[in-house]
């Protein structure tokens, strides 16, 4: 069998192996876009090459921890900024969600506790806990910085599974002290169901004979891999729940192959092998910022996430093929420019290659810009691109010096060489 583990409110629950006291009461974590970056003092950015994804960013800073740290999130005006990146469930209880403003969730529950998110503390109790599963499982697939997926095929049977996902939650809570809930099944995607089902610190088996009675009235939207498109393209067609997507196979087939995809992982009949390891296939930075005006502090901004994101790629060692770069505008106006390119990477190139992407990109010029987005994939190892041997020279130049300058920041810091623009 496939078992899935999600630690329950990650983020809440690792402010409270510090701070105990928040036990049991409503507590939230705060999140807040980095505009510090664009200061220039500013030099306490850091990088996390492991988890990366929702409020979980590559790049980051710390967050200075008080008694009331409602105060990171105030501005000069006396403004409360920025939005929950998670909540407990006594929390959830006022109707507080994820992704809630902050200033929203404190009208709905005036005496919610607002954290300050702490990445390296995150960070460490995901390895501890990833470390704690190879040593009690086989194979292990990390998903997330709180998701992990086990398969105990050959190591323990199925009847006494239901056993073990029960102690192995118990002890994870006691010597961790982290609350996990476990799911477990056939396949990876009805483990990851039954998780949902053993929520808050619970276990749960969904065996295969009794797989479509015990999720037949589940809501499309509750399984794993169905958003907001997919819901809406099965309620088009009349169906509701995961019981009807079962029973109406030949309808669900008209709505693509990923939705005849989706038929068969919900019942049972397709799984994937459990990857030990994932090669990153992208990275990027982005910022939301106050609404901006001026187009040469707009390049300027640019130029510094280029020096950031471009130590980061330098720091893996990949040779990205695809770049991409957007805006966000006021009065909900987007724009984006994907630019493929099979020059050796530098600084230098990529500085370069973003100001013409931002050119291209900043088609609402007399719009206040509200967020910057920049990102890079389809790396040599993935899209087997042979790098363009005309530039190849002069780009060869440029990347052993931007080599250097690698090693510089690595030695003293992002901030100790930029670009003048910056300054």
């Amino acid at each position: 069998m496939k078992i899935h583990i999600d630690i329950d409110c990650f983020f809440v629950s690792a402010a409270r192996i510090i701070e105990p006291y928040l036990e049991g009461k409503p507590v939230a974590i705060g999140g807040r876009s980095d505009t510090k970056i664009f200061e220039s003092t500013f030099s306490k950015q850091k990088i996390d090459f492991q988890n990366s994804g929702n409020f979980v960013p590559t790049f980051y800073k710390e967050y200075e921890q008080q008694d009331d740290d409602i105060k990171n999130f105030i501005d000069s005006s006396g403004k409360i900024r920025g939005i929950l990146t998670t909540a407990s469930y006594e929390a959830r209880a006022y109707g507080i969600k994820t992704a809630m403003r902050i200033d929203e969730a404190l009208q709905l529950c005036p005496s919610l506790i607002i954290k300050a998110p702490n990445m390296t503390l995150y960070q460490t109790l995901s390895n501890q806990l990833h470390e704690f599963l190879l040593q009690n499982i086989p194979i292990v697939e990390q998903a997330s910085i709180d998701e992990f997926y086990g398969d105990l095929s050959g190591w323990v049977e199925d009847k006494d599974v239901e056993e073990f996902i029960d102690i192995l939650r118990h002890r994870i809570k006691k010597e961790l002290h982290l609350p996990v809930s476990i799911g477990a099944s056939d396949t990876k995607y009805i483990a990851k169901l039954a998780t949902n089902f053993a929520k808050p610190f619970g276990s749960k088996v969904i065996y295969t004979k009794t797989l479509e009675h015990t999720i037949s009235t589940l809501h499309v939207k509750d399984f794993p891999g169905i958003g907001k498109k997919m819901t809406q393209k099965f309620h088009q067609s009349g169906i509701y729940t995961l019981g009807e997507i079962l029973k109406r196979k030949e309808r669900v087939q008209t709505l693509g192959p990923y939705a005849l995809d989706l038929y068969y992982r919900i019942s049972g009949l397709k799984d994937e092998e459990l990857k030990t390891s994932k090669p990153r296939k992208s990275i990027g930075i982005s910022r939301t910022i106050d609404p901006l005006y001026d187009r040469m502090e707009l390049r300027r901004r640019v130029r510094i996430l280029v020096r950031h994101l471009s130590h980061a790629i330098l720091k893996l060692d990949v040779y990205p093929t695809v770049y991409h770069f957007s805006l966000r505008y006021e009065m909900n106006k987007k724009s984006h420019v994907n630019i493929s390119s099979n020059t050796l990477f530098s600084e230098q190139f990529f500085d370069t290659l973003c100001m013409q992407m931002l050119q291209k990109a900043d088609i609402y010029t007399r719009l206040y810009v509200i967020r910057i987005s920049i990102s890079c994939g389809s790396f040599t190892r993935d899209s087997k691109k042979e790098l363009d041997l005309t530039t190849y020279m002069q780009a060869q130049q440029e990347r052993k010096l931007s080599e250097v300058t690698l090693k510089a920041r690595e030695k003293y810091g992002l901030h100790i060489l930029k670009w003048g623009s910056e300054l």
